[in-house]
């Protein structure tokens, strides 16, 4: 029995195989690979993480300030963690919206824990490629428009105390708190 390839032409697996294009996807799954591996281990080293984001905020920072400009990357990029920043204090599931169990409201319900919306290690990693992206951004002119600074300041504060307004309003209503210092205790304890 003919174990070969079957009709005239060329046998496309062995060609796939060594084509530039397969070389070049593999080299991409390795990296990529490589880079979830890194991220991986980084996960239970949230400070060390933080640190090292604070470290690229103040590089972009510094970037900002002696070019004196990019001024709408930074406005565009205030707006975006804004956005990250409600995705991190609201609940997964929105009490307005739900019909099943919700968030426990007296002392007597169930201890359900905080669920956010968007976890804190994607948050992090959200914040560290803007900076980064926002940072690269600086480097081409084309991104440098000409605005009056202030306004674009004064827009965002405005834009984030009635944002925080509405959800720390929301967070009174729902009686919920999207932090927590350690284990909870249970006050009703009898001592001896």
């Amino acid at each position: 029995m003919d174990t070969g390839p079957t009709g005239g032409g060329l046998g496309g697996d062995d060609l796939s195989q060594s084509s530039p294009a397969t070389a070049i996807s593999r080299w991409s799954f390795e990296v990529s690979r490589r880079y979830q591996h890194v991220l991986d281990k980084t996960v239970p080293h949230i400070l060390y993480r933080w640190i090292a984001c604070l470290v690229l905020v103040l590089i972009y920072a510094v970037r900002v300030y002696f070019v004196q400009g990019f001024y709408i990357i930074t406005y565009g990029l205030g707006i975006y963690l804004l956005n990250l920043l409600m995705g991190f204090l609201s609940p997964q599931v929105d009490p307005e919206m739900q019909d099943g169990p919700s968030l426990p409201t007296r002392g007597s319900d169930e201890f359900r824990p905080f669920v956010r919306r968007l976890p804190e290690f994607k948050f992090w990693y959200s914040i560290t490629k803007a900076f980064c992206i926002a940072f690269v951004m600086t480097f081409f002119s084309v991104f440098d428009v000409p605005v009056f600074w202030p306004i674009l300041l004064f827009y965002w504060l405005m834009l984030f105390i009635l944002t925080m307004k509405r959800q720390i309003l929301h967070m009174i209503k729902y009686k919920y708190v999207p932090f927590s210092f350690g284990k909870q205790l249970n006050s009703h304890r009898i001592c001896w």
